[in-house]
């Protein structure tokens, strides 16, 4: 008898590919065959320049190129070197001061940040809170940590935030667990652009406030695309809301430098908690430095030490901030033609602010998704039912083209 499996799956379901990377290989396979300039890839979430090459800040890569052997070779510190975690700190409130005692533990990349937040603060057979459109491997993770989701419906029938199912699905879940995780991805949500108006936070405070003090609840924010969503104050408004929640609440804010410096491939990012004593604030650094150690270890160096001289040296901050507002303002002028385009077209999306992403709802998202492949353009589809788009990887004459082909091709398939 031949042995077929040599895995202990655990109750897994794990994918013979994943959708993201193999809809992004199509799409690169199309460039090479018919060249940039007649594929639409709006699959991957990067930022791309409107030649279709990644973006990454001049500035970013030259202090990147200067660093010596000893900055990218020797290993960081398990949370992160002193300089990157104060300099990190800085990128992530922007000015914001808060009256909560912080503390900040590199990861690499957000993921991480996710990942260390459900370990900690939760317990095996416990369910994450998440809204219904997400980042999909919000589920995975907690699958690989013997945990579930559940998912509350993001929005209400006049396309604002459902705050009555998430104080449903809080009340639920508090009455059966000692822990609560609720992941909150906003602003610039990851797949569909919304961000949390300051109405809806007040909300979600009050929601959170009648919890009772017995239930202890980590409000993960995963604010990955922050610094491309607007105004980067503007945009932190909310930070004076959870910096002001009842002392059973932990807010976490899982930051990424991989996206506001183009350092994608790098891996940075950290946690950084909002806690109302010093107590917690030591043990969220002792307990995620903890589980650093025993997952990846310790980050990548190289990224770190260059964003502690970005934030060190007054005339290269200057540049790196100058550099990304261009690339914001590209990224938003994207987004609003993109949702221009559809409303002349008449094609319906879920509700969008600004950001990486757009999706569009449809009944069934693989096949318009194989449809849209006959004109060479490349989406992802969405077990949530719809298709993102990526206007982050697609310049504005692409984005402002695109609505028209899915509007044609959701008629060719009758949805």
């Amino acid at each position: 008898m031949s042995i077929k499996s040599m895995v202990a799956y655990n109750g897994r379901e794990i994918p013979k590919e994943d959708k993201v990377f193999a809809a992004s290989g199509a799409a690169l396979d199309a460039v090479e065959k018919y060249g940039k300039a007649n594929v639409i890839n709006a699959t991957v979430g990067a930022l791309y320049d409107d030649e279709g090459d990644l973006l990454v800040l001049k500035s970013v890569e030259k202090a990147m190129k200067s660093l010596p052997a000893p900055s990218f070779a020797a290993y960081a510190p398990i949370a992160g070197t002193p300089g990157f975690k104060d300099a990190i700190l800085k990128a992530a409130l922007y000015g914001f001061e808060p009256k909560s005692y912080t503390a900040v533990v590199g990861t690499p990349g957000g993921t991480g940040a996710i990942r260390n937040s459900i370990a900690n603060y939760s317990e095996p057979g416990d369910k994450i809170l998440v809204p219904n459109w997400h980042w999909a491997p919000y589920k995975s993770i907690s699958n690989e940590l013997y945990r579930d989701v559940e998912r509350f419906q993001m929005f209400n029938d006049k396309g604002g935030f459902n705050l009555e199912d998430f104080e449903y699905k809080v009340k639920k879940l508090t009455r059966n667990q000692e822990h609560l995780v609720i992941i909150l991805n906003t602003p610039a949500n990851n797949p569909t652009g919304y961000a949390l108006t300051m109405d809806d936070w007040y909300g979600v405070k009050k929601v959170l406030d009648e919890v009772s003090l017995e239930k202890k609840i980590a409000l993960v924010l995963d604010v990955a695309y922050i610094d491309f969503a607007g105004d980067p104050r503007e945009v932190r408004s909310f930070f004076s809301v959870i910096d002001n929640l009842r002392t059973n609440v932990l807010p976490i804010i899982a930051y990424s430098a991989s996206k506001t410096f183009t350092l994608y491939g790098a891996r940075c990012a950290a946690m950084i908690c909002f806690a109302h004593n010093p107590e917690v604030a030591e043990e969220f650094v002792k307990v995620n430095s903890f589980s650093c150690r025993n997952t990846w270890s310790n980050s990548s160096r190289a990224p770190q030490e260059v964003i502690e001289r970005i934030y060190a040296d007054p005339e290269l901050f200057k540049v790196v901030e100058e550099e990304r507002a261009a690339a914001r303002e590209m990224l938003l002028a994207r987004g609003r033609g993109f949702e221009e385009e559809a409303k002349k077209v008449g094609l319906d999306i879920v509700p969008f602010s600004a950001g990486f992403f757009v999706t569009v709802p449809c009944s069934d998202p693989d096949a318009l998704a194989e449809e849209l492949k006959k004109k060479n353009a490349f989406v992802i589809p969405l077990a949530t039912g719809g298709i993102r788009i990526s206007v982050a990887s697609s310049s504005e004459a692409k984005c402002r083209k695109l609505p028209g082909l899915i509007k044609e091709a959701m008629e060719n398939l009758g949805m």
